[in-house]
């Protein structure tokens, strides 16, 4: 049930059954010379309603742009601020516990969302511990990245190996391209897997050390048919995630 096709009687008739809700959250980022600028809000969109499909479980409008400084010196990347962040995502929650959801399940397809949207949660807990008017006591959020899980890193390392990498990885521009295949850009890139690294600074720094946007992978291995692969292990993982949470 995705809650932007919902009327409000629709949404009144769920909170009788449930109070839980998913929130899938990406990034409008670069993803190396193939993979497209929306990959992390796209995959992280489509597991989040696969999730819902398998559950029954209501899923919010993607939050799709995030924390993503580093990428800015690659064009069409998008950012916002921490502190931008982290308002969004409080008043994304608090918006819904105003109407009765008390437990939020964060799907997410960025990295670098990780650090920001976990303060986040700790501003909305702090809220409601000191008794901040328009707050809800009992409210649980959790953030769960969809490749961090035994299935998809099992399958992500058969199918790739140590070309994998870190950022513009194959697993996650192959999930793109199942789900829009006439945007897939296939391509044999050089050096093949791309250097590795980490703890980069700001937005030049890392086009410095990585001038094509990869970070140790190799997405030219990437394929419809893995992403549909990928895909359907990350759904699965989540489904049983999930129901487990709302439980």
């Amino acid at each position: 049930m995705l809650l932007q096709l919902a009327t409000w009687p629709e949404v009144e008739a769920y909170l009788a059954t449930s109070r839980s809700v998913i929130m899938p959250i990406g990034s409008t980022e670069q993803h190396g010379p193939n993979g497209m600028i929306g990959t992390d809000a796209l995959t992280a969109d489509a597991i989040a309603k696969g999730v819902g499909d398998a559950t029954g479980a209501l899923v919010a409008p993607v939050i799709a742009v995030g924390m993503a400084q580093h990428h800015m010196a690659f064009a069409g990347s998008m950012t916002l601020r921490p502190s931008t962040l982290i308002a969004v995502v409080r008043d994304c929650v608090v918006s819904l516990a105003r109407h009765g959801f008390e437990r939020f399940f964060f799907i997410n397809g960025h990295g670098g969302n990780i650090a920001t949207v976990t303060a986040a949660f700790s501003e909305i807990y702090a809220e409601a511990s000191l008794g901040a008017a328009g707050n809800r006591a009992g409210l649980k959020c959790v953030l769960r990245n969809w490749w961090e899980n035994a299935a998809v890193r099992g399958l992500s390392k058969e199918l790739y190996g140590n070309a994998e990498g870190g950022h513009a990885t194959p697993s996650e521009v192959s999930v793109t391209w199942f789900l829009h295949p006439d945007a897939a850009k296939p391509m044999t890139l050089d050096p093949p897997i791309a250097p590795h690294g980490g703890a980069f600074g700001d937005a030049h720094d890392y086009r410095r050390r990585f001038p094509d946007g990869r970070i140790g992978s190799n997405p030219g291995l990437s394929s419809v048919d893995a992403g549909k692969r990928i895909f359907n292990a990350a759904v699965e993982a989540l489904t049983a995630d999930y129901r487990a949470f709302a439980a």
